[in-house]
């Protein structure tokens, strides 16, 4: 996941030393926060001046036409305007800007606004705390935008700006978060590269429980015990794309789990008559499986007591009820 540093957040220095403190740490962005007023665009000069990381400007802007000449003359690498702002919600951007183009919306406004901007628009910002205003704490809602976003428009690319510290950065590059935007985190920390090494790669103990950013029930490869056969598991873990699929009972108690190895296992056992490959045969069922009510902290502890690698568990209540799942796919590609 590639961190924006919000520069504006940066109380301590002034434009030059900040640009310069950043220039000797590995942040991938530097994140410049516009309300409405065309004078940013003196600092971005000074910036281009002195750095060679690229910029991502968030606009907040009644009428985004003002901007349309800079983004013209500058050579930015990401643009955002805030949507709940603009009275025009129609956007013409010049030809001339061939960055990214991303469209920020709030907590209480719906991913599904993106679908008018889709064709255009590369990525949204999503703004997990007040605009503007730094040092508030991240919204677990979000959580859930994170994955509906990534259900409706799986082409695109998630940031998100607003609370990002390294308990919040684990789960984030967990669910395959492309940018996060940090300011207070970043600037306040005794030391930059410490604290972005924590944002990029550290594990780091969490308050926040593995309900709060698992994937729902509903959103989980599930098959029922009264519908089971090899079609129908075939088809959910085709479906559900995470290489397994969940067997509950009618009260969605966790019956087991088919996995890709389970899969291949039966297949081996019967692979002079694939036709006597019995479903019930496959079925793991002592899988490994966590509570909902596991901290980020006691999950990792968890997985790190396993001898076998795990890409993804089914998360179950106390009854033993299947609740969710989540899965490490994106941890292993992006950066373990």
């Amino acid at each position: 996941m590639k961190i924006s540093a919000s520069i504006y957040s940066d109380k301590q220095n002034d434009l030059l030393n900040t640009i310069q403190n950043l220039n000797e740490s590995h942040v991938d962005y530097i994140h410049v926060d516009c309300n409405d007023d065309l004078n940013v665009f003196a600092d971005i000069e000074i910036i281009e001046q002195h750095s060679h990381i690229p910029i991502d400007l968030h606009i907040i802007t009644t009428d985004a036409n003002r901007f349309y000449g800079a983004l013209q003359k500058f050579d930015l690498d990401f643009v955002t305007f805030q949507y709940e702002d603009l009275k025009d919600k129609k956007l013409k951007i010049p030809k001339e800007f061939t960055g990214q183009l991303g469209l920020a919306i709030t907590t209480n406004t719906s991913v599904k606004v993106f679908e008018d901007y889709q064709d255009d628009f590369d990525f949204i910002l999503l703004m997990a705390t007040v605009p503007g205003k730094s040092g508030g704490t991240f919204d677990p809602i979000n959580f859930r935008k994170i994955r509906e976003f990534r259900r409706l428009y799986p082409g695109k690319k998630i940031h998100v700006d607003g609370g990002v510290n390294a308990e919040v950065s684990f789960i984030l590059r967990n669910m395959g978060v492309d940018a996060s935007v940090s300011g207070s985190y970043l600037f306040n920390s005794s030391n930059i590269n410490t604290a972005l090494l924590n944002l990029k790669l550290n594990e780091i103990e969490s308050h926040f429980l593995v309900r709060d950013f698992m994937r729902d029930l509903n959103e989980s490869p599930v098959v029922y015990r009264h519908e089971l056969s090899l079609r129908t598991a075939l088809e959910k873990m085709a479906d559900g794309k995470l290489g397994f699929v969940m067997v509950l009972g009618d009260d969605n108690a966790l019956e087991g789990i088919i996995g890709n190895g389970d899969l291949r296992n039966g297949l081996l056992k019967n692979i002079h008559d694939l036709n006597d490959i019995r479903t019930e045969e496959i079925i793991n069922t002592k899988p490994l499986t966590v509570l909902e009510t596991f901290t980020v902290f006691q999950l990792l502890r968890f997985i790190k007591k396993q001898n076998r690698p795990v890409i993804y568990l089914p998360v179950v209540n106390e009854k033993g009820q299947a609740t969710g799942s989540v899965n490490f796919m994106n941890l292993i590609k992006g950066e373990l």
